[in-house]
């Protein structure tokens, strides 16, 4: 008599495991990536420290991480897409998750850092308008991170689900205000992230109206960055020249002042964007390849 094998028993902690019990790759790589944040603040606290304020550095620290994970989290399914690797999807639910971890982090500091105070927490949040935009965005992470067990998909409904779940790109936006309205001087890494979520946008737009349930030509992807770039360039011109009473052409112009030290976002932009484009080229050969080759295979006689 033959038994056949069992996949191992998955206990619901057990996120590392894929839904058949075995250890994913895919899944491990996803939770160290979570992870170095922490190790990285911990090695630098060891080795220089967190300066006069350390309970201010790791905030800033959590809210950074968060909004990364959080575009992360949105661009899992165009780039699985894109790449014809579906298995990338596996780990968008991990993604989301920790970046709710982070910033549910990032308040649980901003409570300890007013010495818990929660009258004066509640105050600040709703006097302040960018603490007011961050708990938002906040609330609707956590609701997120609630309903994003198998569970609550089967109690909710598949189209009720994913309409909520539709309702990241308005806590991506969010977010976004909330940084930018933080760092206030330096917003490199905001306008960067902006353009990053301009462009995600753009696809989701794309696919929903234009091609469906086909992937996007190559073309239309590099004319997607290329816009993208141009209006983060512009808005990124418009901002600093209001900020500094400045004109924005002079600040275009600098832009194209190829200073390491000074690149400006939008060349970052463009460059994200052209590597998206070239992950399509490839995998669009590659499956050409395939596709010729079975082809090829069926004419063949047996």
């Amino acid at each position: 008599m033959t038994s056949t094998a069992r996949p191992n028993p998955k206990a619901p902690w057990q996120i590392w495991r894929d839904g058949a019990g075995r250890l994913s790759a895919l899944r491990l790589a996803a939770l160290i990536f979570l992870v170095l944040p922490t190790a990285i603040a911990l090695y630098d606290f060891v080795t220089v420290g967190f300066g006069p304020r350390p309970l201010n550095d790791v905030i800033h620290r959590t809210g950074y991480w968060a909004l990364i994970f959080l575009m992360v989290a949105l661009g899992i399914s165009p780039l699985g897409r894109i790449a014809r690797f579906n298995r990338l999807l596996d780990v968008r639910r991990i993604i989301g998750v920790g970046a709710f971890a982070y910033i549910a982090a990032h308040l649980t500091l901003y409570v300890a850092d007013q010495s818990y105070n929660l009258w004066k927490v509640a105050s600040e949040i709703a006097l302040r308008l960018y603490l007011t935009i961050g708990f938002v965005a906040l609330l609707g992470l956590a609701a997120l991170a609630i309903t994003s067990t198998d569970g609550m998909v089967r109690r909710l409904g598949a189209k009720r689900w994913q309409r909520l779940h539709q309702s990241i790109y308005v806590i991506g936006l969010l977010g976004i205000i909330h940084f930018f309205q933080q760092v206030k001087a330096d917003v490199w890494v905001p306008t960067y992230v902006a353009g990053l979520f301009g462009w995600l946008i753009g696809y989701r737009l794309m696919v929903r109206f234009r091609y469906g349930r086909s992937e996007p030509p190559t073309w239309a992807l590099l004319a997607l960055t290329i816009a993208v770039t141009v209006l983060n360039f512009v808005a990124e011109a418009i901002g600093i020249g209001l900020s500094f009473n400045v004109s924005p052409l002079r600040v275009l112009e600098m832009a194209f002042d190829f200073d390491p030290a000074s690149i400006r976002p939008g060349w970052a932009v463009l460059a994200s964007g052209l590597i998206v484009v070239a992950i399509d080229v490839v995998r669009a050969r590659i499956a050409a390849r395939r596709r010729s080759a079975r082809r090829v295979e069926r004419t063949i006689p047996a």
